[in-house]
């Protein structure tokens, strides 16, 4: 229990530390504290497909119906952070290039990552039979976890981009944040890491849950208590 407390004073203090602790940047002003947030929420967008895409090797060896549920789970909280992403970028897209969307190539890729995981729901929904979605869902999942390192972080390399190339390291490799700055930003990859592993387990919870009553099919009560994952 105490660990939530944690995760929500570390979100609380880093949410004050964004707006207090590194002075705006020169150029576009407070527009710039948009960064520890649309960062993060992208980072917490990939990790979470990386792990949907583990549970997919997991549930294709084992054929563990847990293992299902969690890759979904996992998907649905990437997906969600690489929406916020996505707005956030767009945000910071009108203050500096003066248009929410200019088809930039990291602006395209990510809106290429959402379309092959908003498939992959649809897919799940598509599909009745308990054994076939997971199988089919798995071979998907595992897909699109080959495709979505190349469009975070290869494909939008290859094109001239306006999106700002020495935010975090400069064309030498080295670092270019002020301790702030990177003390902020630091704070923020946690927090928001943190955040994503709580609902995760909060999600996988409610859903194993769901997946009980379904099998007893009693769709009228929820237990007043919910047990600890696993």
């Amino acid at each position: 229990m105490w660990w939530k407390y944690l995760i929500g004073l570390l979100m609380t203090g880093m949410i004050i530390a964004v707006f207090t602790l590194p002075p705006p940047q020169t150029v576009i002003g407070d527009a710039s504290r948009i960064f520890f947030f649309h960062v993060p929420a992208a980072l917490l967008g990939f990790l979470s497909f990386a792990a949907a895409a583990i549970f997919g090797v997991i549930y294709l060896k084992n054929r563990q119906p847990s293992a299902d549920r969690r890759a979904a789970v996992a998907a649905e909280i990437g997906l969600t952070a690489t929406v916020i992403a996505t707005i956030s970028g767009a945000i910071f897209a009108k203050v500096t290039w003066g248009a929410y969307w200019n088809w930039d190539p990291r602006q395209t890729t990510i809106l290429g990552v959402l379309l092959i995981y908003a498939a992959y729901f649809a897919l799940r929904q598509a599909v009745a039979d308990r054994q076939a979605r997971a199988r089919l869902s798995a071979v998907y999942i595992l897909v699109g976890g080959a495709i979505a390192p190349f469009l975070f972080f290869v494909l939008p390399r290859l094109y001239s981009s306006l999106h700002p190339k020495d935010s975090l390291v400069s064309g030498q490799g080295q670092f270019v944040l002020t301790l702030p700055v990177a003390l902020t930003f630091a704070a923020s990859l946690i927090a928001f890491t943190l955040l994503g592993l709580w609902l995760f387990q909060l999600a996988d919870r409610a859903e194993r849950i769901k997946e009980e009553l379904e099998i007893k099919g009693d769709y009228t009560r929820l237990p007043r208590t919910i047990p600890y994952w696993p």
